[in-house]
Protein backbone atom coordinates (compact mmCIF):
# COMPACT_ATOMS: atom_id res chain seq x y z
CA UNK A 1 0.00 0.00 0.00
CA UNK A 2 1.61 3.36 -1.27
CA UNK A 3 1.84 6.21 1.44
CA UNK A 4 0.96 8.45 -1.11
CA UNK A 5 -2.43 9.82 -1.94
CA UNK A 6 -4.01 11.40 -4.95
CA UNK A 7 -7.58 10.35 -5.58
CA UNK A 8 -10.28 9.10 -2.94
CA UNK A 9 -13.48 8.13 -3.35
CA UNK A 10 -16.38 8.66 -0.18
CA UNK A 11 -19.37 6.51 -0.53
CA UNK A 12 -22.42 6.64 1.85
CA UNK A 13 -24.41 3.70 3.31
CA UNK A 14 -27.44 2.35 5.11
CA UNK A 15 -30.01 4.91 5.94
CA UNK A 16 -30.36 8.24 5.39
CA UNK A 17 -29.27 10.93 8.13
CA UNK A 18 -29.08 14.57 8.33
CA UNK A 19 -25.64 15.76 8.47
CA UNK A 20 -24.67 13.55 5.32
CA UNK A 21 -24.32 16.10 2.81
CA UNK A 22 -22.04 18.02 5.33
CA UNK A 23 -19.78 15.16 5.89
CA UNK A 24 -19.72 14.77 1.99
CA UNK A 25 -18.81 18.68 1.84
CA UNK A 26 -16.09 18.59 4.46
CA UNK A 27 -14.40 15.56 2.98
CA UNK A 28 -14.02 16.51 -0.31
CA UNK A 29 -12.70 20.64 0.54
CA UNK A 30 -10.41 18.96 3.05
CA UNK A 31 -9.21 16.66 -0.11
CA UNK A 32 -8.84 19.68 -2.43
CA UNK A 33 -7.03 21.54 -0.34
CA UNK A 34 -4.58 19.04 0.02
CA UNK A 35 -3.95 18.27 -3.26
CA UNK A 36 -5.89 15.36 -3.78
CA UNK A 37 -8.55 14.46 -6.30
CA UNK A 38 -11.98 13.54 -4.82
CA UNK A 39 -14.63 11.14 -6.02
CA UNK A 40 -18.29 10.31 -5.03
CA UNK A 41 -19.54 6.71 -5.37
CA UNK A 42 -23.20 6.82 -6.34
CA UNK A 43 -25.90 4.59 -4.17
CA UNK A 44 -23.42 2.70 -1.63
CA UNK A 45 -21.64 0.79 -3.57
CA UNK A 46 -24.11 0.56 -6.82
CA UNK A 47 -22.19 2.89 -8.73
CA UNK A 48 -19.45 0.67 -9.22
CA UNK A 49 -21.47 -2.89 -9.22
CA UNK A 50 -23.84 -1.44 -11.34
CA UNK A 51 -22.65 1.02 -14.11
CA UNK A 52 -25.10 0.55 -16.38
CA UNK A 53 -27.67 2.40 -13.82
CA UNK A 54 -26.02 5.71 -14.03
CA UNK A 55 -25.91 7.20 -17.91
CA UNK A 56 -23.84 10.00 -15.76
CA UNK A 57 -21.73 8.32 -14.49
CA UNK A 58 -21.73 5.54 -11.28
CA UNK A 59 -18.78 6.97 -9.80
CA UNK A 60 -18.40 10.99 -10.87
CA UNK A 61 -15.58 14.25 -9.66
CA UNK A 62 -16.52 16.02 -6.58
CA UNK A 63 -15.22 19.25 -7.18
CA UNK A 64 -15.44 22.59 -4.72
CA UNK A 65 -18.46 23.75 -6.44
CA UNK A 66 -20.22 20.23 -6.52
CA UNK A 67 -20.49 20.42 -3.20
CA UNK A 68 -21.06 23.85 -2.29
CA UNK A 69 -24.24 24.79 -0.52
CA UNK A 70 -24.76 21.01 0.71
CA UNK A 71 -24.10 21.14 3.78
CA UNK A 72 -27.61 22.47 5.73
CA UNK A 73 -29.40 19.73 3.34
CA UNK A 74 -30.81 16.76 4.51
CA UNK A 75 -30.12 13.46 2.47
CA UNK A 76 -27.20 13.22 0.63
CA UNK A 77 -26.05 13.57 -3.14
CA UNK A 78 -24.56 10.90 -3.69
CA UNK A 79 -27.71 8.59 -2.89
CA UNK A 80 -27.65 5.64 -0.67
CA UNK A 81 -28.89 1.99 -0.08
CA UNK A 82 -29.27 -0.56 2.32
CA UNK A 83 -29.57 -3.49 0.59
CA UNK A 84 -27.27 -5.04 -1.52
CA UNK A 85 -24.35 -6.06 0.67
CA UNK A 86 -21.32 -6.57 -1.61
CA UNK A 87 -20.47 -9.04 0.79
CA UNK A 88 -23.23 -10.88 0.90
CA UNK A 89 -25.03 -9.96 -2.36
CA UNK A 90 -28.06 -11.73 -3.50
CA UNK A 91 -27.84 -13.27 -7.13
CA UNK A 92 -30.55 -14.98 -9.40
CA UNK A 93 -29.12 -17.59 -10.30
CA UNK A 94 -30.16 -20.43 -13.86
CA UNK A 95 -32.53 -22.08 -11.97
CA UNK A 96 -34.13 -19.24 -9.96
CA UNK A 97 -33.31 -19.44 -7.17
CA UNK A 98 -31.03 -16.51 -5.27
CA UNK A 99 -27.43 -17.44 -3.82
CA UNK A 100 -25.20 -14.84 -1.25
CA UNK A 101 -22.38 -13.78 -3.63
CA UNK A 102 -19.10 -11.81 -2.27
CA UNK A 103 -18.80 -8.85 -4.76
CA UNK A 104 -15.94 -6.87 -2.91
CA UNK A 105 -13.76 -8.37 -5.59
CA UNK A 106 -15.22 -6.02 -7.78
CA UNK A 107 -14.75 -3.16 -5.68
CA UNK A 108 -10.96 -3.64 -4.79
CA UNK A 109 -10.46 -3.78 -8.93
CA UNK A 110 -12.43 -1.07 -10.04
CA UNK A 111 -10.28 1.27 -7.27
CA UNK A 112 -6.91 -0.60 -8.70
CA UNK A 113 -7.90 -0.21 -12.49
CA UNK A 114 -8.92 3.88 -11.42
CA UNK A 115 -6.03 4.24 -8.96
CA UNK A 116 -7.95 5.44 -6.44
CA UNK A 117 -5.72 5.38 -3.33
CA UNK A 118 -8.37 5.43 -0.42
CA UNK A 119 -12.41 4.92 0.73
CA UNK A 120 -14.06 7.46 2.69
CA UNK A 121 -16.67 5.05 4.06
CA UNK A 122 -19.92 6.90 5.87
CA UNK A 123 -22.79 4.48 7.53
CA UNK A 124 -23.67 2.48 10.33
CA UNK A 125 -22.99 -0.96 11.62
CA UNK A 126 -23.55 -2.52 8.33
CA UNK A 127 -21.48 0.24 6.50
CA UNK A 128 -18.67 -0.62 8.84
CA UNK A 129 -18.58 -3.88 8.33
CA UNK A 130 -18.02 -3.76 4.68
CA UNK A 131 -15.76 -1.27 5.44
CA UNK A 132 -13.45 -3.24 7.92
CA UNK A 133 -13.91 -6.18 5.47
CA UNK A 134 -12.34 -4.25 2.26
CA UNK A 135 -9.53 -3.01 4.72
CA UNK A 136 -8.84 -6.38 5.72
CA UNK A 137 -8.60 -7.35 1.59
CA UNK A 138 -5.85 -4.66 1.19
CA UNK A 139 -7.88 -0.98 0.28
CA UNK A 140 -7.11 1.95 2.66
CA UNK A 141 -10.49 3.23 4.41
CA UNK A 142 -11.48 5.04 6.74
CA UNK A 143 -14.82 5.25 8.55
CA UNK A 144 -17.23 8.05 9.27
CA UNK A 145 -20.21 6.97 11.56
CA UNK A 146 -23.48 7.65 10.92
CA UNK A 147 -26.54 6.73 12.37
CA UNK A 148 -29.78 8.50 14.10
CA UNK A 149 -29.78 5.36 16.25
CA UNK A 150 -26.83 6.23 17.82
CA UNK A 151 -25.93 2.57 18.14
CA UNK A 152 -22.28 2.84 16.66
CA UNK A 153 -19.94 1.75 19.54
CA UNK A 154 -17.09 3.59 20.75
CA UNK A 155 -18.20 7.51 19.96
CA UNK A 156 -19.99 9.26 22.54
CA UNK A 157 -22.61 9.91 19.58
CA UNK A 158 -23.49 9.88 15.70
CA UNK A 159 -24.11 12.58 13.53
CA UNK A 160 -27.83 12.64 12.62
CA UNK A 161 -28.90 11.52 15.96
CA UNK A 162 -29.05 15.31 17.69
CA UNK A 163 -31.85 15.88 14.64
CA UNK A 164 -33.88 13.29 14.70
CA UNK A 165 -34.24 13.70 18.75
CA UNK A 166 -35.08 17.32 17.90
CA UNK A 167 -37.70 16.61 15.62
CA UNK A 168 -39.13 13.75 17.83
CA UNK A 169 -38.88 16.39 20.82
CA UNK A 170 -40.77 18.80 18.72
CA UNK A 171 -43.79 16.56 17.37
CA UNK A 172 -44.12 15.46 21.80
CA UNK A 173 -44.75 19.15 22.19
CA UNK A 174 -47.41 19.52 19.75
CA UNK A 175 -49.03 16.52 20.91
CA UNK A 176 -49.35 16.98 24.30
CA UNK A 177 -51.67 19.80 23.57
CA UNK A 178 -54.22 18.03 21.18
CA UNK A 179 -53.76 14.94 23.61
CA UNK A 180 -55.21 17.25 26.79
CA UNK A 181 -57.53 18.68 24.59
CA UNK A 182 -59.13 15.45 23.68
CA UNK A 183 -57.93 13.93 27.35
CA UNK A 184 -56.67 10.80 24.92
CA UNK A 185 -53.66 8.97 25.21
CA UNK A 186 -51.29 9.27 22.64
CA UNK A 187 -48.48 6.47 21.81
CA UNK A 188 -45.99 7.70 19.68
CA UNK A 189 -43.49 5.29 17.64
CA UNK A 190 -40.12 6.77 17.25
CA UNK A 191 -36.70 4.65 15.23
CA UNK A 192 -34.07 3.25 16.37
CA UNK A 193 -34.20 -0.51 15.82
CA UNK A 194 -32.43 -2.64 18.77
CA UNK A 195 -31.18 0.48 20.70
CA UNK A 196 -33.52 2.85 22.74
CA UNK A 197 -31.62 5.80 22.45
CA UNK A 198 -34.00 8.04 20.38
CA UNK A 199 -37.02 7.18 22.66
CA UNK A 200 -34.81 7.71 25.63
CA UNK A 201 -33.79 10.86 25.11
CA UNK A 202 -37.27 12.37 23.28
CA UNK A 203 -39.29 11.09 25.86
CA UNK A 204 -37.26 13.12 28.68
CA UNK A 205 -36.53 16.21 26.64
CA UNK A 206 -40.36 15.90 25.40
CA UNK A 207 -41.88 15.14 28.86
CA UNK A 208 -43.23 11.84 28.38
CA UNK A 209 -45.21 9.85 30.66
CA UNK A 210 -44.15 6.38 29.36
CA UNK A 211 -41.19 5.09 27.61
CA UNK A 212 -40.68 1.77 26.28
CA UNK A 213 -37.08 1.05 24.74
CA UNK A 214 -35.89 -2.34 23.56
CA UNK A 215 -33.47 -2.66 27.00
CA UNK A 216 -36.01 -2.80 29.28
CA UNK A 217 -38.83 -5.59 28.30
CA UNK A 218 -42.33 -3.84 29.30
CA UNK A 219 -45.63 -4.96 31.53
CA UNK A 220 -48.47 -3.77 29.67
CA UNK A 221 -50.24 -3.87 32.46
CA UNK A 222 -48.06 -1.48 34.56
CA UNK A 223 -48.41 0.82 31.56
CA UNK A 224 -51.91 1.08 31.68
CA UNK A 225 -52.09 1.45 35.10
CA UNK A 226 -49.89 5.02 34.67
CA UNK A 227 -52.70 5.83 32.35
CA UNK A 228 -55.38 5.44 34.75
CA UNK A 229 -53.74 6.48 37.62
CA UNK A 230 -52.76 10.02 36.16
CA UNK A 231 -56.95 10.46 35.38
CA UNK A 232 -57.04 9.87 38.73
CA UNK A 233 -54.69 12.71 40.01
CA UNK A 234 -56.35 14.85 37.57
CA UNK A 235 -54.46 14.62 34.37
CA UNK A 236 -57.31 12.42 32.16
CA UNK A 237 -54.38 12.11 29.52
CA UNK A 238 -50.72 10.47 28.44
CA UNK A 239 -48.07 10.46 26.35
CA UNK A 240 -46.64 7.01 25.67
CA UNK A 241 -43.41 6.62 23.18
CA UNK A 242 -42.32 3.61 22.12
CA UNK A 243 -38.83 2.70 20.36
CA UNK A 244 -39.44 0.64 17.23
CA UNK A 245 -37.74 -1.95 18.97
CA UNK A 246 -39.64 -2.37 22.12
CA UNK A 247 -40.85 -5.87 22.97
CA UNK A 248 -43.05 -6.87 25.82
CA UNK A 249 -41.37 -9.12 28.71
CA UNK A 250 -44.14 -12.06 27.70
CA UNK A 251 -43.77 -11.55 23.82
CA UNK A 252 -42.27 -10.32 20.48
CA UNK A 253 -40.46 -7.66 18.95
CA UNK A 254 -42.71 -6.49 15.43
CA UNK A 255 -41.47 -7.05 12.38
CA UNK A 256 -42.64 -5.45 9.51
CA UNK A 257 -40.22 -7.38 7.01
CA UNK A 258 -38.10 -10.72 7.62
CA UNK A 259 -34.52 -10.28 6.93
CA UNK A 260 -33.35 -11.94 3.22
CA UNK A 261 -30.06 -11.93 1.97
CA UNK A 262 -28.32 -8.41 1.25
CA UNK A 263 -30.56 -6.84 3.89
CA UNK A 264 -31.76 -6.64 7.67
CA UNK A 265 -35.10 -6.82 8.59
CA UNK A 266 -37.25 -3.87 8.65
CA UNK A 267 -38.96 -3.37 12.42
CA UNK A 268 -42.53 -1.42 13.04
CA UNK A 269 -45.81 -1.90 14.55
CA UNK A 270 -45.44 -1.85 17.89
CA UNK A 271 -46.95 1.35 18.41
CA UNK A 272 -50.26 0.28 17.20
CA UNK A 273 -49.99 -3.06 19.38
CA UNK A 274 -49.57 -0.86 22.55
CA UNK A 275 -52.29 1.26 21.61
CA UNK A 276 -54.79 -1.34 21.18
CA UNK A 277 -53.56 -3.00 24.54
CA UNK A 278 -54.06 0.04 26.16
CA UNK A 279 -57.28 1.33 25.14
CA UNK A 280 -58.48 -2.48 26.02
CA UNK A 281 -57.37 -2.02 29.71
CA UNK A 282 -58.44 1.60 30.22
CA UNK A 283 -60.94 2.06 27.96
CA UNK A 284 -59.41 5.59 27.17
CA UNK A 285 -59.76 6.95 23.79
CA UNK A 286 -56.33 6.02 22.94
CA UNK A 287 -54.52 7.10 19.17
CA UNK A 288 -50.98 5.88 17.64
CA UNK A 289 -48.42 8.38 15.93
CA UNK A 290 -45.32 6.51 13.87
CA UNK A 291 -43.18 9.22 13.23
CA UNK A 292 -40.95 7.18 11.09
CA UNK A 293 -38.58 8.02 8.49
CA UNK A 294 -39.88 12.08 9.53
CA UNK A 295 -36.43 11.56 11.94
CA UNK A 296 -34.27 11.07 9.18
CA UNK A 297 -35.25 13.92 6.89
CA UNK A 298 -34.85 17.92 6.86
CA UNK A 299 -31.61 19.99 7.92
CA UNK A 300 -28.90 18.94 10.85
CA UNK A 301 -29.16 20.59 13.63
CA UNK A 302 -25.54 22.96 14.58
CA UNK A 303 -24.43 20.07 16.78
CA UNK A 304 -25.20 17.23 14.06
CA UNK A 305 -23.74 19.60 11.28
CA UNK A 306 -20.71 20.59 13.42
CA UNK A 307 -20.12 17.00 14.12
CA UNK A 308 -20.56 16.32 10.38
CA UNK A 309 -17.66 18.44 9.48
CA UNK A 310 -15.32 17.53 12.35
CA UNK A 311 -15.77 13.67 10.93
CA UNK A 312 -15.33 14.31 7.64
CA UNK A 313 -11.99 16.75 8.28
CA UNK A 314 -10.65 14.63 10.35
CA UNK A 315 -11.59 11.04 7.84
CA UNK A 316 -8.98 13.19 5.38
CA UNK A 317 -6.33 14.00 7.93
CA UNK A 318 -6.26 10.29 9.11
CA UNK A 319 -5.87 9.69 5.35
CA UNK A 320 -3.35 11.71 5.04
CA UNK A 321 -1.28 10.65 8.47
CA UNK A 322 -1.46 7.33 6.94
CA UNK A 323 -4.49 5.58 8.22
CA UNK A 324 -6.20 2.63 7.25
CA UNK A 325 -8.52 0.29 8.89
CA UNK A 326 -10.36 3.04 11.42
CA UNK A 327 -13.53 5.18 12.39
CA UNK A 328 -13.09 8.29 13.27
CA UNK A 329 -15.21 8.63 17.16
CA UNK A 330 -16.06 11.49 18.77
CA UNK A 331 -14.15 11.84 22.24
CA UNK A 332 -13.59 14.64 24.47
CA UNK A 333 -12.60 17.25 23.39
CA UNK A 334 -11.63 15.76 19.86
CA UNK A 335 -12.11 13.35 17.35
CA UNK A 336 -10.60 10.46 17.98
CA UNK A 337 -9.64 7.13 15.93
CA UNK A 338 -10.74 3.50 16.91
CA UNK A 339 -9.90 0.31 15.10
CA UNK A 340 -12.83 -0.61 12.77
CA UNK A 341 -12.40 -4.28 13.72
CA UNK A 342 -13.56 -3.03 17.19
CA UNK A 343 -16.97 -1.22 16.02
CA UNK A 344 -17.65 -3.92 13.23
CA UNK A 345 -20.58 -5.93 14.26
CA UNK A 346 -21.13 -4.16 17.50
CA UNK A 347 -23.82 -2.56 18.78
CA UNK A 348 -24.35 0.02 21.73
CA UNK A 349 -27.29 -0.43 23.41
CA UNK A 350 -28.59 2.28 26.73
CA UNK A 351 -26.75 1.05 29.41
CA UNK A 352 -28.63 0.30 32.24
CA UNK A 353 -27.13 1.60 34.98
CA UNK A 354 -26.63 4.94 32.97
CA UNK A 355 -27.60 8.43 34.08
CA UNK A 356 -29.78 9.39 31.37
CA UNK A 357 -32.30 6.13 32.15
CA UNK A 358 -32.09 6.97 35.99
CA UNK A 359 -32.95 10.80 35.08
CA UNK A 360 -36.40 9.20 33.89
CA UNK A 361 -37.04 6.56 36.75
CA UNK A 362 -36.56 10.27 39.32
CA UNK A 363 -38.78 12.17 37.09
CA UNK A 364 -41.87 9.61 37.36
CA UNK A 365 -41.51 8.14 34.12
CA UNK A 366 -42.93 5.00 33.48
CA UNK A 367 -40.43 2.19 31.84
CA UNK A 368 -42.75 -0.75 31.72
CA UNK A 369 -40.57 -2.43 34.19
Amino acid sequence: MSSTIRRIAVCTGGGDAPGLNAVIRSVVVAAINRGWECYGIRDGFNGILFPERYPDGGVFRLTKERVRGIAHLGGTILGTTNRGNPLHFPMKMPDGSTRDVDRSGEILEYFAMKELDALVSIGGDGSLTIANALHQKGLRVVGVPKTIDNDLDKTFTTFGFDTAVAFATECLDRLHSTAESHQRVMVVEVMGRYAGWIALHTGIAGNAHAVLIPEIPFDIDKVAAKVVARDVEGHPYTIVLVAEGAEPAHGHREVVEAAEIGHAERLGGIGERVGRAIQERTGKDTRVVVLGHLLRGGSPTSFDRLAAMRFGTAAVRALGEGQSGIMVALGFPNVNYVALEEVAGRMKAVPLDSDTLQTARDLGIELGD
